[in-house]
């Protein structure tokens, strides 16, 4: 299992981001979680295996219809703690 931090910037809060990527994350079998920073950009930590991570990441980039991404930045860590199914956090 390995575990991706990533910070999302750009047009990608009241889009309807968080839940299109918690969709995705369900369908891919990605844990974790995702959450609006109050600087704009939305941070997820995700756990899975590389490939469905790599898939999910792709997918970050692109995001929902009406959401502008600018740039990924995406953190390679160690798991640390282990996540049982995706969620939506509240604002940070």
């Amino acid at each position: 299992m390995k575990q991706a931090h990533i910070f999302v910037s750009g047009f990608v809060q009241g889009v309807g981001y968080r839940r299109f990527i918690r969709y995705h994350a369900k369908k891919l079998g990605v844990t974790g979680f995702i959450r609006n920073l109050p600087d704009d950009r939305v941070e997820a930590v995700l756990q899975s295996e590389e490939e469905a991570l790599k898939k999910l990441m792709h997918i970050c980039n692109r995001g929902p219809f009406l959401s502008e991404v600018k740039n990924v930045a995406v953190e390679w860590e160690i798991v640390e703690e282990k996540y049982t199914e995706f969620k939506i956090l509240k604002y940070l």
